[in-house]
């Protein structure tokens, strides 16, 4: 049976993460939780314990949305998890605000049958995200840094300054930042980052490098016939808005129809009926 190990992202959620972590828990899989180190971690510990299957990733990061701190979090967990779980097959990447759409049961089926394939979100050159996402990367971004009068330095870097091009004609893809990858794939983008210094020098002043780190380094690797264009989550776009629709109870038939694994994204405090509605309909299905 595939051994999954969910990593996910949380700040702010401590109850919705609990919820999410129950759903998740199965033989197979091991829950990894790396809590924003800006924020206090005890509300999180007080609600879920350490054991065998859910652990704290200890080296946390302080993320600011938009930097490549949410990538280095990303990195420096993935090491973690490799470490601690080395016989782990596939890594799942959620943020808290995330919710199944199967039970645990079936997704370990579902990947019990995938051969060692990654599964992540790519768009390319006909994409209006990739033409929108070309700002991301052709000039300095300098959202990494905290100091006064830094994007005034960024458009006087940026007036002076050749267009950027990705390092080693790199094929740039992406669009959202949560997938499923096998760890062959996983250990292959680990160190290709510690073997291309350079590379991640350009992400790190790119503007939501999250969103096209890992799907760029894997994508022109040899491993690409091995990717599935599919990161196996519902989410709902809005047009010229950064930030996917937040899913209600309204969006109830297109989530269990939608044959995912996943979706997002989810919020307890507007509409927590829905993540009800959700587990009764996985409960029925069992049943059947």
């Amino acid at each position: 049976m595939a051994k999954i190990a969910h990593l996910i992202l949380g700040h702010r959620q401590p109850k919705q993460l609990f919820r999410l972590v129950d759903k998740l828990i199965h033989p197979n899989a091991i829950v990894y939780i790396h809590i924003d180190k800006k924020v206090s971690i005890a509300p999180f510990q007080e609600l879920i314990s350490d054991s065998r299957q859910v652990k704290f990733i200890r080296s946390r990061t302080v993320i600011t949305w938009g930097t490549y701190s949410m990538v280095q979090a990303t990195l420096n967990s993935l090491q973690e998890i490799l470490q601690d779980y080395p016989s782990c097959e596939y890594v799942n990447l959620m943020s808290e605000s995330d919710y199944p759409l199967k039970d645990a049961e079936a997704v370990d089926d579902f990947f019990d049958n995938q051969a060692g394939k990654s599964f992540m979100e790519m768009h390319f050159q006909d994409s209006p995200w990739w033409v929108e996402a070309q700002q991301k990367i052709n000039k300095y971004h300098l959202v990494n840094y905290r100091f006064a009068g830094r994007y005034l330095l960024e458009r006087c870097i940026n007036a002076i300054s050749p267009r950027r091009t990705i390092p080693l004609g790199m094929v740039f893809t992406g669009r959202s930042q949560w997938w499923t990858l096998s760890v062959n794939h996983i250990r292959y983008i680990l160190d290709f980052v510690r073997k291309h210094p350079g590379v991640t020098r350009f992400f790190r002043h790119t503007w939501g490098p999250d969103e096209f780190f890992f799907q760029t380094i894997l994508f022109n690797s040899s491993y690409r016939d091995e990717i599935c264009n599919d990161n196996l989550r519902y989410i709902e776009w809005e047009d010229g808005k950064v930030n996917p629709q937040l899913l209600t109870t309204g969006h109830l038939n297109r989530l269990v129809n939608s044959n995912k694994l996943y979706a997002r994204k989810f919020d307890v405090d507007v509409d927590s009926h829905i993540l009800d509605l959700l587990d009764l309909h996985r409960r029925r299905k069992e049943d059947l």
